[in-house]
C-alpha cells in the first residue's frame, strides 16, 4: 500500500452514526497498530461533507469535517454511510458529482445501508450486485440503479465496489478492507486491538413476568 494512503469518509445531515464511526475505528486503527510494530502510520482518515462544516447525523451526533467537496484531495479508499440522510443525497447532484469523481481513482469504492444507492446513483455501483439494511431492500431495489440488491450476507463485492448491510456491518466490511489491503495477519492484529468479536456476548429474549 502506498505511503499517504487517502480514505475518505463521507458525512452528511441525517448520516447514520455507527454506519461510519465504526469504519473510522477500523481504518484509524491501522495507523495504531503501524506504531506498534515500529512503521511508519500511512492511512490518512478523514471525513468529507458538503460544505467542510459540521453535521448532524441521524440520533444527533454533531461532526465537523476535515474537507468539503472543493477541498477534499483524491482518495484511494472512499465510503459513503447510510441514513435517512441519503434520501436528500441520492437525489443531490454535487454529492452524486463528488463521489463519481473520487470513485474514479479508487482502488476500493464503499458503502455501508443505503450509502449503496448514492453509490449506484452516482454510477460507480450503477448495474453492480449490492446490499443494504434488510428494511431498505425493497428500497433500494425500486430504484432500479443496482443490477442485485441481495440480502443475507455482510457485505458484497463487485469488482471494487464493496457494499455492506447496516449500521454494525460497516466494521466487518472495513475490516474486510483492511485485510485487502494489508493482509490477514496485519488485520488480525487490528480486530484483537478493538477487541471486536462479533458474536454479541448476550442473546436477548422476551422477559418474563
Amino acid at each position: 500500500m502506498p505511503d499517504g494512503l487517502n480514505i475518505a469518509i463521507l458525512i452528511f445531515d441525517g448520516a447514520e452514526e455507527l454506519d461510519y464511526v465504526g469504519p473510522w475505528e477500523v481504518f484509524t486503527m491501522v495507523n495504531l497498530v503501524k506504531r506498534i510494530k515500529k512503521q511508519e502510520p500511512d492511512a490518512h482518515v478523514y471525513f468529507v461533507s458538503e460544505s467542510g462544516g459540521k453535521i448532524t447525523s441521524a440520533k444527533g451526533m454533531r461532526v465537523e469535517a476535515d474537507y468539503s467537496y472543493a477541498t477534499a484531495p483524491l482518495a484511494d479508499i472512499v465510503l459513503v454511510p447510510g441514513g435517512q440522510g441519503t434520501r436528500r443525497e441520492v437525489t443531490n447532484p454535487a454529492t452524486l458529482q463528488w463521489v463519481a469523481a473520487q470513485a474514479a481513482g479508487c482502488k476500493w469504492v464503499t458503502s455501508v445501508c443505503t450509502g449503496s444507492m448514492v453509490l449506484a446513483a452516482a454510477g460507480p455501483a450503477k448495474g453492480k450486485t449490492i446490499t443494504t439494511h434488510w428494511m431498505a431492500v425493497e428500497e433500494v431495489r425500486a430504484r432500479g440503479d443496482a443490477g442485485a440488491v441481495v440480502t443475507g450476507q455482510r457485505w458484497v463485492v463487485d469488482g471494487n465496489v464493496v457494499t455492506s448491510a447496516g449500521v454494525s456491518a460497516g466494521i466487518d466490511m472495513a475490516l474486510w478492507v483492511v485485510q485487502q489491503v494489508y493482509g490477514a495477519d496485519f488485520c488480525q492484529i487490528v480486530v484483537n486491538a478493538m477487541e471486536y468479536d462479533p458474536a454479541p456476548p448476550v442473546r436477548f429474549s422476551p422477559r418474563k413476568s
